[in-house]
């Protein structure tokens, strides 16, 4: 693995950390000014570190996801392609689904630019 996919796949870790602890600040600091990503529960993307921030408060008021990343792998160059088990709740604790997807990562400037669930998997 090189060191440039080893940095990428420790920084993926401690995200899916961040985004299960609810530590937004955190998990934007890693990300671009201008980063899209995947809204997975209204469909389209949340553009912007602010979009992100509503869109993730907005999931958490309904269900509560846990994001248990399994693989990291590089697809293509600046590609990096994370194997994620994924267990959402409602928030009695019911569990709503169970299921492993895939999410697709880009990076610029050592930040993630971009994240797009691979359809194939949602």
């Amino acid at each position: 693995m090189t060191t440039l996919l080893t940095d990428r796949k420790t920084l993926l870790y401690k995200i899916y950390d961040y985004i299960n602890a609810r530590d937004i600040d955190a998990a934007l600091e890693h990300m671009h000014p201008d980063v899209s990503w995947a809204n997975g529960m209204e469909g389209g993307f949340a553009l912007g570190h602010e979009e992100i921030r509503q869109y993730w408060q907005r999931q958490w008021e309904y269900i509560d996801p846990h994001l248990q990343p399994i693989q990291c792998d590089a697809s293509e160059p600046g590609q990096v392609v994370v194997e994620v088990h994924q267990i959402i709740r409602d928030l009695l604790g019911n569990i709503i689904s169970i299921k492993n997807v895939q999410h697709v990562f880009w990076f610029e400037d050592g930040r993630i630019r971009a994240m797009r669930v691979n359809p194939t998997s949602a």
